[in-house]
């Protein structure tokens, strides 16, 4: 992965940019030496929210499981006719 600093994105915004969505690759941002943001062309960020979503629905599902949260098929099916209703 590619760091810069935030002088040269301040300087070079556009160039960065544009290679980001040429290359795709992230690029690390420090400030004063520390990493300060990562610039991510616009596809990959919604990838990786869209992929975020999906674990954050599996990791719910998961929790409901082992505290009990679980209805049968049946029930299952039944709630879902009446929100469709």
């Amino acid at each position: 992965m590619r760091t810069e600093l935030v002088t040269t994105l301040k300087r070079r915004a556009s160039e960065l940019l544009a290679e980001l969505k040429r290359d795709r690759e992230p690029i690390l941002i420090t400030n004063h030496g520390q990493p300060g943001a990562y610039l991510v062309d616009v596809e990959t960020y919604e990838t990786l929210q869209r992929r975020m979503g999906l674990l954050e629905g599996i990791a719910r599902g998961e929790m409901a499981i082992e505290e009990g949260r679980t209805v049968i098929h049946a029930q299952a099916k039944k709630r879902t006719a009446r929100r469709l209703e």
